[in-house]
């Protein structure tokens, strides 16, 4: 077995980072713009008056950012050729997403809002699987174009993680005739909707509460009559974009759904997979941050005429996330070469555990690091003077987003006890 990192991802990495000085630090430098990345960095990245979403100032900050990575031939390094791309791995998605964060918060990639110079695009590999060749022109090549930007709409209030027990539901109408469906309902944390022109609505189409199948994705234009925010949920890292939103009599053509009628949450997961593991390395990057700047710094203070990194009980704190990021590491590679080497829609079958074991641990591991690494500093760690409170409140929200810790470890364990997964029917008695 070879663990090498391929020379030319090395060689890739290290153009990426000639870029950052060259093009993204210069960014950072011009207008004032460090303010966004200082201790001030709420009250200049949030639009308090706006109802807390994002700062239109900020925004362009980074529109500028990922402009200049597209010119470059960065931001769509995962996006397949045809659509300007490099047909990015999940390997190297991953072993990039882990060393970006590992360079420590900056605007090369800044995951408030899933930003970065090499981009993820989850719904690129979504519509390239499900959508119509009408869509994908629509929606690939127009949002990296800017002209679309799609928002996910499976979250519900009342249900959360339980995407079966669905209550948005939609439900076949002609009008002028043209085929069409007609959605009620409800939907929360549906994040972006303050940029979005659309969002991937998920409805109960057919089927009973609980049911798996009988769920359908729509594409509903934002705005749209019928569709309103009723509010912007304001979160423990500000700003926000996640609204809790109503529909009411909105329609929608026939044209407006995305993959097969009844079979969405296939295409749900077809989403998150990607999604997890490249999320799952940049938690695994800001633990490593954390790690290394608090090994820094012990080294440097000396309390009582001392090196603070002299005592142990702050080595073997330190050593055991040291540890645990090295094992991490090695899954999260594993996984996404994994990934790499079976058709996309082979990896719900046979290694999503492994994906969320991945994801999971790596958001659980990174605030276990970052709150280490307040401690290590003391009064100035807990400050917004140093990142860490930072790093903790963003990283924070992935232990419930992209699927709960506890959903995640229930889909480890019906992997892992035969319920589901290559181990199915391995346990059956009699």
């Amino acid at each position: 077995m070879d663990f090498t990192v391929p020379q030319d991802l090395e060689d890739y990495y290290a153009e990426l980072e000639r870029f950052i000085e060259a093009e993204i630090e210069p960014l950072v430098a011009k207008d004032d713009n460090i303010r966004f990345f200082d201790h001030r960095r709420e009250n200049a990245r949030t639009d308090w008056e706006r109802e807390g979403l994002p700062n239109h100032e900020w925004e362009d900050l980074l529109r500028q950012a990922r402009k200049v990575a597209d010119k470059a031939g960065h931001w769509r390094f995962s996006a397949p050729k045809k659509y300007g791309g490099k047909d990015g791995s999940n390997l190297w998605m991953a072993v990039i997403r882990d060393r970006f964060a590992q360079r420590g918060l900056g605007l090369h990639n800044d995951l408030q809002n899933e930003h970065s110079i090499v981009g993820n695009f989850p719904f690129v590999a979504m519509f390239e699987q499900w959508g119509t060749e009408e869509q994908k022109q629509e929606f690939i090549l127009g949002g990296f174009e800017g002209t679309r930007r799609v928002a996910f709409g499976l979250t519900e209030a009342n249900h959360g993680s339980d995407a079966t027990h669905m209550e948005t539901t939609a439900v076949r109408e002609t009008r002028d005739g043209v085929d069409g469906w007609l959605i009620n309902g409800e939907k929360m944390w549906i994040t972006g909707m303050h940029v979005a022109t659309h969002c991937a609505m998920f409805c109960r189409t057919s089927g009973e509460a609980g049911d798996a199948r009988g769920i359908t994705c729509l594409l509903v234009p934002n705005p749209t009559e019928g569709l309103e925010i009723e509010e912007w949920m304001w979160t423990f890292n500000m700003p926000t974009d996640h609204p809790r939103l109503s529909v009411k009599d909105v329609w929608v053509p026939e044209s407006a759904m995305l993959g097969r009628e009844g079979l969405g949450l296939a295409l749900a997961q077809s989403f998150v997979h990607q999604n997890r593991i490249r999320q799952a390395a940049s938690s695994l990057g800001a633990a490593q941050f954390c790690v290394e700047e608090s090994v820094r710094y012990a080294r440097e203070r000396k309390p009582f005429g001392e090196e603070l990194a002299r005592n142990q009980a702050i080595q073997f704190p330190l050593v055991e996330l040291a540890t645990q990021c090295e094992m991490l590491r090695l899954l999260i590679y594993k996984t996404a070469w994994e990934m790499d080497n079976m058709p996309h829609e082979e990896i719900e079958k046979t290694i999503s555990d492994k994906v969320s074991m991945c994801n999971y641990w790596a958001n659980r591991l990174v605030c276990q690091a970052a709150d280490r690494a307040m401690q290590v500093h003391g009064g100035i760690g807990y400050s917004r003077h140093k990142p860490f409170e930072h790093i903790y409140r963003h990283h924070r929200r992935y232990r419930i987003t992209e699927g709960a810790e506890e959903i995640q470890m229930r889909k480890v364990g019906a992997y892992l006890f035969g319920y589901l997964g290559p181990r199915k029917g391995k346990f059956a008695s009699g």
